[in-house]
């Protein structure tokens, strides 16, 4: 016989023991406020990088800094090794961050070309 057949298989979720399902339940409320948190970090994050952007646009400068990009990579692989943390999962994360980043630096950079860039009378 198999477990399932003796009634010792998988549990549904109205079957979980009342200790299980309040871990799970605080688990969850704790995931909940650390999605929170991240949101509020990334708009931070972004508030800095959209007036680095604008410091960019002012001075015709490259939306892009690779050299840049590629010590916060390093620094963030580091990082997320010694938090135990997969290296290429933050690499892709911060990649993925990056890129938005960019995005957002060359639409600054049109804008302020498109108004006739620095020295604009407006």
């Amino acid at each position: 016989m198999n477990s399932s057949s003796t009634g010792q298989g998988r549990q549904g979720p109205g079957d979980l023991d009342e200790d299980v399902r309040a871990e799970l339940d605080t688990l969850r409320d704790s995931i909940d406020n650390i999605d929170a948190a991240i949101i509020h970090i990334l708009a931070e994050r972004f508030k800095c990088t959209q007036r680095v952007g604008q410091l960019k646009a002012e001075h015709s400068l490259p939306a892009a800094d690779p050299a840049r990009e590629a010590r916060q990579i390093t620094r963030l692989r580091q990082l997320a090794e010694n938090a135990k943390l997969d290296p290429a999962f933050a690499e892709k994360l911060l990649n993925f961050i990056i890129a938005e980043v960019i995005r957002h630096h060359e639409t600054l950079a049109s804008e302020a070309t498109t108004a006739g860039g620095p020295g604009n009378a407006d």
